[in-house]
């Protein structure tokens, strides 16, 4: 499968011909100064929480791509009333079959709050099975004893989860998780953008290495085949 990393949260991953991303948020990261949002295809866009380093960008590239946008329902209820028309709702225990695969929404251990304070809806993570593999998106998230559930719905070939610690997982929980899924290759999101969520890259690869776990960690702009 195909992945690409705009910073931060965001990526996008090529799944049946179909363009997913994930958790929009580049024209207020300095780290993604040199992507062109303008230029970022998408036919299905996933939020996994409310917060603005998740959403910022996601009304603009929906409006641009025609994207459908999905998320819990407090999230699908702000898309509507901000202009979007392609929307569908998800929260936490539902799945839905689409032209690229199936998704469930499955628990997140965090908090959801909009740009002006007003509830967000439950934070939540998101699985996929896909003719090309299956992956599992966590979200900002504690390590949760939920995530067992995620490898009872179905073997996920990768994942991507924070690394960042501080708000999310850190380095030994994402490991945990890891083991939880039953993964053995992770994508680590949610580090360095801001100071407080800055983290020693070579101490963490060979953390991961060392619980025979690969940890990628992408450049900005970067596709790669996982």
């Amino acid at each position: 499968m195909k992945i690409t990393y705009f910073g931060h949260s965001c990526f996008s991953v090529l799944a049946r011909g179909r363009e997913l991303l994930f958790d929009p948020y580049v024209t207020q990261n300095p780290l993604a100064k040199d992507i062109d949002v303008d230029a970022i295809r998408a036919d299905y866009i996933f939020a996994s929480h409310a917060h603005f380093d998740h959403i910022t960008d996601l009304l603009l590239i929906a409006g641009k791509t025609g994207a459908k946008a999905l998320g819990g329902w407090e999230l699908y209820n702000w898309y509507n009333a901000n202009g979007l028309k392609n929307t569908h709702p998800i929260n936490p225990g539902g799945k839905y079959d689409f032209d690229f695969g199936t998704v469930k929404s499955f628990a997140a251990v965090h908090s959801s709050s909009f740009a002006d304070g007003s509830y967000g809806g439950v934070p939540c993570g998101y699985a996929f099975k896909t003719p090309e593999g299956n992956f599992y998106y966590s979200g900002d998230t504690a390590l949760t004893l939920d995530m067992q559930l995620v490898s009872k719905w179905g073997k996920m070939d990768f994942a991507v989860m924070p690394i960042g610690d501080g708000l999310t997982m850190g380095v030994e929980d994402a490991i945990a998780a890891c083991q939880m899924i039953g993964v053995t290759k992770m994508v680590g999101v949610h580090y360095d953008t801001f100071g407080f969520i800055k983290i020693n890259h070579q101490m963490a690869i060979e953390d991961f290495r060392d619980a025979g776990i690969e940890l990628i960690l992408m450049e900005i702009g970067e596709s790669r085949d996982i």
